[in-house]
């Protein structure tokens, strides 16, 4: 029953990827029809109709619901205050940057573990405007596979949710006397005047944020072939290339950034319960996730899976662990989107960053490790 209730979701999911791959098609041509032409013409467009998709269901109310019956939820099994409930839930569908404006109210007199709960569940959850995106990088052209990964980052996605809560609280634990707030009551925020609008405005905010993804991308994936013909450069310099190919069983024949980020990155990935063959293609995913960015982590894991080096066991928890905005350039969009509506939390924002990154990246893994036992 449970899973045919997530599979009912994941559909209509596909569905909307469908339609936004139509219009994609309209506008673009031949363009859009092909992932051989690239990330621009396929993902893109799909983050835009998600973000226009989004804005109307917050003006008919209907996210605000959604929103609400997930925060009631962990208000009552976490007996978390209704602001931190309702924050992680809001992060799940509507992310990092806009959470914080559905408990705008209480942010000024929260307390600094309510905080740094708000800052970890940005960290480890994503929006539902770039959850299409994920889906429509790991799955491809595959329906089937689709279906699958849509299911497991939905899952993902809210599992994460009270697995950052708890990490917050063990990282910053709330104080003995503090007093707790559980009123859920969720703002009402203008978000257009008419259904027209609303759209208009969503429509708008998702070409944004697109562009932003796409210059990210363009500006990171430049950053690391650059980096990797220096390191070539390096590493043919210095004779050490063969080297590496043989040390590394043939998984990367050069110096390079993902060998550092493999290496780096690997103990983590043996610990969530990755095997010693696949540790170092792992261990790059999860540092491109959080030293650059999560798109260019499941970029990465969409090519791994589409030439299966990595096994179905281990694509699907890397699926898990890299479901979350926990990268360095998150820590500054919080704090600046935070401080630029609660002014008076700024120096608890620019405190507990570090700590949030590390609070979120703990609770994506430990989606992960749940994954790995459960598969």
């Amino acid at each position: 029953m449970i899973t045919g209730f997530f599979k009912s979701i994941v559909n209509i999911f596909l569905v909307v990827i469908a339609a936004s791959e139509e219009s994609a098609g309209f506008l673009f041509g031949d363009l859009a029809k092909t992932r051989s032409f690239g990330f621009a013409f396929t993902a893109l467009p799909i983050i835009v109709f998600f973000s226009a998709l989004t804005s109307l269901a917050y003006y008919y109310g209907i996210l605000q619901k959604v929103v609400y019956g997930f925060a009631w939820l962990m208000n009552k099994t976490m007996r978390l205050s209704g602001a931190e409930s309702l924050a992680a839930a809001a992060n799940v569908f509507i992310g990092q940057t806009e959470a914080p404006l559905v408990i705008k109210p209480y942010l000024e007199r929260m307390s600094r573990s309510e905080i740094m709960s708000i800052m970890t569940g940005g960290m480890a959850t994503i929006a539902g405007s770039v959850f299409g995106a994920y889906i429509a990088i790991l799955g491809g052209d595959d329906m089937a596979a689709k279906q699958e990964f849509g299911m497991h980052l939905l899952v993902a996605s809210l599992i994460s949710a009270p697995a950052a809560l708890l990490i917050a609280k063990m990282l910053v634990p709330r104080a003995p006397d503090e007093a707790v707030d559980q009123d859920l009551n969720v703002p009402r925020t203008a978000v257009g005047s008419n259904s027209l609008d609303a759209l208009a405005r969503g429509t708008t905010d998702g070409v944004k944020l697109a562009v932003n993804v796409g210059a990210m991308l363009f500006a990171f994936m430049a950053f690391i072939y650059l980096g990797n013909n220096l390191l070539d450069m390096l590493g043919g310099t210095l004779g050490i290339n063969d080297d590496i190919e043989r040390m590394t069983g043939g998984k990367f024949d050069k110096l390079s950034m993902q060998l550092f980020l493999g290496y780096l990155f690997a103990p983590l990935a043996w610990v969530i319960g990755i095997g010693s063959d696949e540790i170092l293609y792992v261990g790059q995913l999860l540092g491109e996730k959080t030293i650059l960015n999560e798109f260019v982590a499941y970029a990465s894991l969409g090519e791994m899976s589409a030439t299966q080096v990595l096994s179905e066991r281990s694509v699907i928890i890397a699926a898990y662990a890299l479901c979350g905005f926990a990268n360095f350039a998150s820590i500054g969009i919080q704090i600046g989107g935070i401080s630029s509506i609660a002014p008076g939390c700024r120096q608890t924002l620019t405190e507990l960053g570090f700590k949030s990154l590390i609070g979120g990246t703990i609770a994506t893994l430990l989606t992960g490790c749940l994954a790995g036992a459960l598969i």
